[in-house]
């Protein structure tokens, strides 16, 4: 059985080194090298990536140092992300935000992860951009941060 995909955001890199989130980050990192998650991420990122610290710009790079990780801004992944802009999801701003939702929708990515609550874990983010992916077309997206992910692989032996 192939693993659920999991797409991760600049913020959930940064928080395997970030003390408020590293031990949640951590984990979600050891479970995907355990496989139980295939980890993937877009050019968005890796555009982001480039002006953080070294450790996390290297953490990127043995990452998702396969090419299949690194998904691509496509037309109609950009045509998406206009449409939660119209829609107001988010503002313009923003605007990278929506990409990563469009990316992670148009590739059926199973979850984006992000520590991300102001922009995109919340149920209202979520649900303005599943409203735009009904309308257009799409399945839903899943969006969470580590924490849920991580708890839906342990076993309550408590």
């Amino acid at each position: 059985m192939k693993a659920p995909t999991l797409y991760l955001d600049t913020s959930t890199i940064g928080g395997y080194y970030d003390a408020e989130w590293m031990e949640d980050t951590r984990e979600l990192w050891h479970q995907a090298q355990a496989g139980k998650w295939c980890m993937l991420t877009s050019i968005i990122t890796e555009r982001e990536i480039e002006n953080a610290p070294e450790q996390v710009r290297q953490l990127f790079e043995e990452t998702f140092c396969d090419a299949a990780a690194l998904l691509a801004e496509t037309e109609e992944s950009e045509d998406l992300a206009q449409e939660y802009l119209r829609a107001d999801v988010v503002s313009a701003k923003f605007a990278d935000d929506a990409r990563h939702v469009a990316i992670c929708t148009v590739n059926r990515v199973n979850h984006l992860v992000s520590w991300n609550f102001k922009h995109l874990v919340n149920v209202r983010r979520e649900a303005g951009f599943n409203a735009v992916n009904l309308l257009q077309g799409y399945q839903p997206v899943s969006i969470v941060n580590p924490k849920e992910l991580i708890y839906a692989n342990i076993d309550d032996e408590s």
